[in-house]
């Protein structure tokens, strides 16, 4: 993949991915954050922080919550390897299911708990596994958790895994942004296919149909945010009614004919190696944009390149925020309930989040470091006329930033 719009240095970020070296530099950043937050070991059940600590990938957004057989880890202070507890430890299981160099007697079976009777197993095997009074932090709580926590826990309630894990996903490695380019590309491969043959008279579920099949042709893992083909209307009002009185965006697609003329906002997200992508543009169904609609693209370029002059490490959200509101007379040319940009990873939308609704004092507080992923995401809408929406992918270095996604604007430009 190639990149575009930018004429800064760029991080090194290799054609193919060492997934033990990956793995190897993910556990040298968690054991420093759990010495320097003074934590003896981290129990992970969400999804991306399992991932992170093991290598094990799970093909479903969120296993924590959909799924009572999901992954958990332990990680021990001390210890270079974590424990994965998983369905899938035999050894006809692939890496991506067992984990990433662990040892055998680091790769256990199930934990089940969402019942007291898993609770009080797993109380055993934490005992085993640490010293008495160890200083545990987690990431979740299940309700079994909750009622046995004198089981589980010298104090109560333990520790946040966020406060290790957050600094220790945010900035990512050369592999991880391998990986990361890796799945973009398939994910923009699949889109490419969808616009090609975009007509009037498809519908909204044809055009699933073609993404999702083209995505496990080219090798993705999982379906992460069904595909999002929204048809947006000439004005806000019809659109359904929101609480902030913003525009009524992302709606479920449905099995609606697409029509010329159709403006599209486009959005979807997939899973490869662990990773999530991003996926953001605006499309015309049989058509080219008018002038009206040629000017809101121009100005949501205006936007996005205005936050792209500043985008470097150590600029602050709060920079970025500035430039995108310099460039237009609205006050936040993004969606209200979203953000300007948002970080992506082992999971669709992570730290940093820029724009938010926790202020311009979080913004202000937010200062970017090399390796960081930004998903510039601004939104030009146009009261009467529609409006305009694209998301791009960008690692934030030293003296700028890298473009992680390489697909056109077209039918608006290149």
């Amino acid at each position: 993949m190639t990149t575009t719009h930018t004429n800064h240095t760029t991080t090194d970020v290799p054609t193919a991915p060492d997934v033990v070296r990956m793995q190897t530099d993910r556990n040298a950043r968690l054991r420093a954050g759990m010495a320097a937050q003074g934590v003896d070991a981290l129990v992970l059940l969400a999804t991306g922080n399992v991932t992170y600590a093991t290598g094990a990938t799970w093909p479903l957004a969120d296993a924590g919550r959909a799924n009572v057989e999901r992954p958990v880890a332990v990680v021990v202070a001390g210890d270079d390897q974590a424990h994965l507890f998983t369905p899938f430890r035999d050894a006809g299981a692939s890496p991506a299911e067992r984990g990433v160099g662990l040892d055998d007697d680091h790769v256990h079976g199930p934990v089940y708990l969402d019942f007291d009777e898993g609770v009080e197993a797993f109380a055993a095997v934490l005992a085993a596994l640490l010293p008495a009074n160890a200083v545990v932090a987690v990431d979740d709580v299940t309700a079994a958790m909750h009622r046995n926590h004198w089981r589980l826990f010298a104090e109560w309630p333990p520790r946040a895994a966020g406060d290790v894990l957050g600094a220790a996903r945010l900035v990512k490695t050369p592999d991880e942004l391998a990986v990361m380019r890796q799945g973009l590309w398939i994910a923009e491969q699949a889109m490419a296919d969808v616009q090609l043959h975009l007509a009037p008279g498809m519908h909204q579920t044809d055009l699933t149909a073609r993404f999702l099949h083209r995505t496990f042709e080219l090798g993705a893992d999982a379906n992460i945010l069904d595909p999002i083909w929204q048809v947006m209307p000439d004005r806000r009002g019809d659109l359904p009614w929101t609480v902030n009185g913003d525009i009524a965006c992302p709606l479920l697609t449905t099995e609606r004919e697409l029509a010329a003329g159709d403006v599209l906002w486009v959005d979807t997200s997939m899973l490869y190696g662990g990773f999530h992508t991003d996926f953001g543009r605006t499309w015309i169904v049989g058509g080219e944009p008018s002038a009206r609609q040629q000017a809101q693209y121009e100005q949501w370029r205006a936007i996005n390149d205005a936050a792209l002059a500043v985008l470097r490490a150590g600029a602050t959200g709060a920079n970025l925020t500035a430039a995108a509101r310099a460039v237009t007379d609205v006050p936040t040319p993004w969606m209200a309930h979203f953000y300007l940009a948002h970080g992506m990873g082992l999971d669709s939308a992570e730290m940093p989040f820029i724009g938010s609704d926790l202020g311009d004092a979080f913004d202000a507080s937010l200062v970017l470091e090399a390796g960081t992923i930004v998903v510039l995401e601004p939104v030009v809408w146009d009261e009467g006329h529609s409006g305009y929406r694209s998301e791009n992918v960008y690692v934030v270095t030293d003296d700028g930033y890298r473009d992680l996604t390489d697909y056109p604007y077209d039918p608006y430009g290149d």
